[in-house]
C-alpha cells in the first residue's frame, strides 16, 4: 500500500501537506483516482470550477484530524448535467469520512454514553445519535434478507407497560435473534408471521409449555417438530411437586433449608444434605414416596441424544408414569399427570434433539442490558434495530 493510503486509511488519495495545531492536524491532499459523472457515467468532463472541501476524519491518537480535499466542479459533455465531484468513502454532502463516522459508531456501540463520546470528539451529542441509528439501519438492512433459521426458538419477554409482551424469533443453530415483535397472542402475531418469509425452511421449533406458540407453529410452520424445552418441563414438574407438598406438610415447606433441598436433583447434593432430607422424608412416608417418584420423573426428563431405539423404550416409560400421576389422587399431581398428556409428543422430542431455549433465554438478559442502558425505550422500532444488531 502506498504510503498516503496507509495514512489515511482511503485508496488514491495524495497527500500534500500536514499541518499541526496544538491537538488538531489538518492534512490537505486531493484525488487522485478516475472521475466519471454520476449520472450517465460518462468521462467526458469539462472544469468549472475548484474548492477546498472540509472534512472531519479518524482521531490520531488523541488529536482531531481533518482533511482539506481538493474538489472540483464539473459539467459532463455527455448529458450536460453539472455536478460536484465524488470521492470513495466519503459521502455527498457530509462533513466527515465514513471512516470517521465509523469510528464514533463503534465506540458508541461498545458503550460510551452520547455525552461523553459528543466531548471527546468535539461533535454534537445529537449527532452521535443520528450516525448511530445510520449505521445500526445499515446492518439491519443486510440481515432482512436473511430467511427463516431452520432451528427456531420462540420466547416470550416483557416490553414496557403501555405495549406489553414481545416475541423473541431465535436463531439456535447460529446463536442470534432472527428478529423481535410485539404481541404474544395468535391475534397480534398473524399479520407477522403470514409475511415472514422461509417458513418452510424451519425443521425445529423449540418452546415452553405454551399453547398458544404450539398453535402458532402448528398453523404457520407446517414442516417443523416442535420441542418443548427442558427447562420449563422440569420447572413445573417442581412445581406441582412443591405444591402437593404444600398442602401435606405447610409447616416444614416454609423452611427454606428443606425446600432448597426438595427442589434439587439427588446428584446435586452433598452427602450431609442428602442425610438431612432423608431424616425428614423417614418421619413422612408418603412425602418419601412422592419425592422418589419426582426423582426418577426428573432422570428421564433429562435424558438427552438419544437413539430412536431408546426413544421408543423412554416413551412408554413416559406414558406409565403419565398415569401413575392421572391416578394418584393429589390434584396438584392430577393436574400435572393431565399437562404432560397433552404435550407427551413434543416433551418426547426431548430426547432427540440437544438444542433448547436457554439460548433465547440468555438473549432475554441482553435484551435488558439494551433496554436498562438505553433507560427503556418508548418506540419498538428503535428497540427492535437495537436488538437485531446487538444480538446478531
Amino acid at each position: 500500500m502506498p504510503h498516503d493510503e496507509s495514512i489515511l486509511g482511503l485508496n488514491d488519495y495524495k497527500i500534500k501537506d500536514i499541518c499541526r495545531n496544538g491537538r488538531k492536524i489538518v492534512i490537505h491532499a486531493r484525488y487522485t483516482g478516475h472521475v466519471s459523472c454520476p449520472h450517465c457515467r460518462s468521462t467526458r468532463l469539462r472544469k468549472k470550477d475548484k474548492f477546498i472541501r472540509e472534512l472531519r476524519h479518524e482521531t490520531w491518537g488523541r488529536r482531531h484530524c481533518y482533511i482539506h480535499l481538493e474538489s472540483l466542479k464539473l459539467c459532463c459533455l455527455g448529458c450536460g448535467k453539472y455536478f460536484n465531484q465524488r470521492f470513495p468513502g466519503i459521502q455527498p454532502r457530509r462533513r466527515s469520512t465514513e471512516a470517521f463516522r465509523h469510528e464514533v459508531f463503534k465506540s458508541h456501540f461498545d458503550g460510551i454514553c452520547r455525552k461523553t463520546l459528543a466531548t471527546n470528539k468535539c461533535i454534537g451529542a445529537a449527532t452521535v445519535e443520528r450516525w448511530f441509528h445510520d449505521f445500526m439501519k445499515r446492518r439491519e438492512s443486510e440481515m432482512s434478507s436473511e430467511p427463516c433459521p431452520e432451528e427456531l426458538g420462540l420466547d416470550e419477554h416483557f416490553f414496557s407497560k403501555k405495549k406489553g409482551f414481545a416475541t423473541t424469533f431465535c436463531d439456535l443453530k447460529n446463536h442470534k435473534v432472527y428478529d423481535v415483535t410485539l404481541g404474544r397472542s395468535e391475534a397480534s402475531l398473524e399479520a407477522y408471521l403470514k409475511r415472514l418469509r422461509g417458513k418452510d425452511n424451519v425443521r425445529v421449533v423449540c418452546i415452553d409449555l405454551s399453547t398458544t406458540y404450539r398453535s402458532i407453529t402448528r398453523k404457520h410452520f407446517p414442516y417443523a417438530k416442535i420441542v418443548a424445552d427442558r427447562f420449563h418441563v422440569i420447572r413445573l414438574v417442581n412445581h406441582h411437586f412443591l405444591a402437593t407438598w404444600r398442602t401435606l406438610d405447610p409447616i416444614a415447606s416454609k423452611n427454606r433449608g428443606l425446600l432448597s433441598l426438595m427442589r434439587r436433583h439427588e446428584e446435586n447434593m452433598r452427602p450431609d444434605q442428602r442425610e438431612r432430607l432423608g431424616l425428614y422424608l423417614k418421619e413422612h412416608p408418603e412425602m418419601e414416596i412422592i419425592y422418589e417418584f419426582k426423582q426418577r420423573l426428573c432422570r428421564l426428563l433429562l435424558k438427552k441424544m438419544c437413539t430412536v431405539k431408546k426413544s421408543r423404550i423412554l416413551i412408554r416409560q413416559l406414558l406409565k408414569y403419565i398415569n401413575e400421576l392421572k391416578s394418584c389422587g393429589f390434584a396438584q399431581l392430577e393436574k400435572l399427570g393431565r399437562t404432560l398428556g397433552s404435550w407427551d409428543q413434543e416433551i418426547a422430542a426431548m430426547w432427540r434433539f440437544t438444542k433448547n431455549n436457554g439460548i433465547t433465554e440468555g438473549f432475554h438478559n441482553k435484551m435488558e442490558v439494551i433496554s436498562r442502558r438505553a433507560f427503556g425505550f418508548r418506540n419498538f422500532e428503535n428497540y427492535r434495530l437495537r436488538v437485531r444488531v446487538m444480538c446478531s
